[in-house]
This record gives structure tokens, C-alpha cells and sequence, in this order.
């Protein structure tokens, strides 16, 4: 059976280096066999890739990049806490924030950057409940932000 990892290079990603915490929190929480990520945004090599609005600064198109950096991040944390991505049992729940212009509803296009990504590399594991989520705003001026609950083992 084909890694994780393996899938992510087939698909031309690399995992990049887990993301420092942005504030006074930590990057995941672990509770039985299951793991919360906190907030992760578009980081690459300690910089955002994607700030500003979505629909005004940023496309759809522009957006769906940067929810799947996020995922990229959210991966390479789950992959700190446990060792290796192949322990992820299944996606629970995935939250995605896009900062968008006022009355923006595309929200669900722009987060299925994700989604779409957690499909192709998990199949069933990565089917997922979400919220795909409009705001006025997101830390640091981010243009997309995801949480990730998942079930995992040991």
C-alpha cells in the first residue's frame, strides 16, 4: 500500500516544515485517538503566501491554493505529533475561514481546495463534516484559515 507520503510526491507536493504557532497556543492537542490542529494558515518557509480578500485581492482560484497550503501545513503538524500521516484513521471534521468582501459566498469553492486534496490523498479516510465559513477578516491578514479534527492511532 502506497504511503501517504508517497501519494503527496506522486501529486507533485512536498510536506513543508510544520509552522510555528502564531500566538500563545499550541499547533495541536491530542485527546485519546483524537487530534485537534488548531488554526492554520498559508505559510511557506515562515511567510504567508495568500493576504487579502478573497474576491477583491485574491481569486477563487487564488483561494483554493492557498486552503491547500493549509492543508500542507496541517499536515506536516499532524505529522509531527504522530510520527507519520499514515496513523490518521479518518477525518472528522474540517473548518475553513476565507476572508472574503462583504456578502462573499463562495466560501464551500474556495475551501474544496482542501477537501478535494484530502480526497485525493486519503480516499474514504479523508471524506470529512465542515464548515466552509465567510469572514471580515483572519489573523495576520490571511486569506484562508483551517482546523482539523481527526481520528488517529497509536
Amino acid at each position: 500500500m502506497q504511503s501517504i507520503t508517497e501519494k503527496l510526491s506522486k501529486l507533485g507536493y512536498t510536506l513543508p516544515p510544520a509552522p510555528a504557532p502564531a500566538g500563545s497556543y499550541v499547533p495541536w492537542k491530542r485527546s485519546g485517538k483524537l487530534l485537534y490542529l488548531s488554526g492554520v494558515l498559508p505559510m511557506l518557509e515562515g511567510q504567508l503566501t495568500h493576504t487579502g480578500a478573497v474576491g477583491e485581492v485574491q481569486s477563487i482560484e487564488e483561494g483554493q491554493e492557498a486552503a491547500r497550503i493549509c492543508l500542507l501545513n496541517a499536515l506536516a503538524i499532524a505529522n509531527g505529533a504522530l510520527g507519520s500521516l499514515d496513523k490518521i484513521q479518518q477525518f472528522l471534521l474540517l473548518n475553513g475561514f476565507v476572508y472574503g468582501v462583504s456578502g462573499f459566498s463562495q466560501s464551500p469553492a474556495v475551501i474544496n481546495g482542501a477537501s478535494n486534496l484530502l480526497l485525493d490523498l486519503f480516499g474514504e479516510r479523508g471524506q470529512h463534516a465542515r464548515a466552509a465559513v465567510a469572514v471580515a477578516g483572519l489573523p495576520l491578514n490571511a486569506s484562508v484559515e483551517l482546523q482539523i479534527t481527526m481520528e488517529v492511532t497509536d
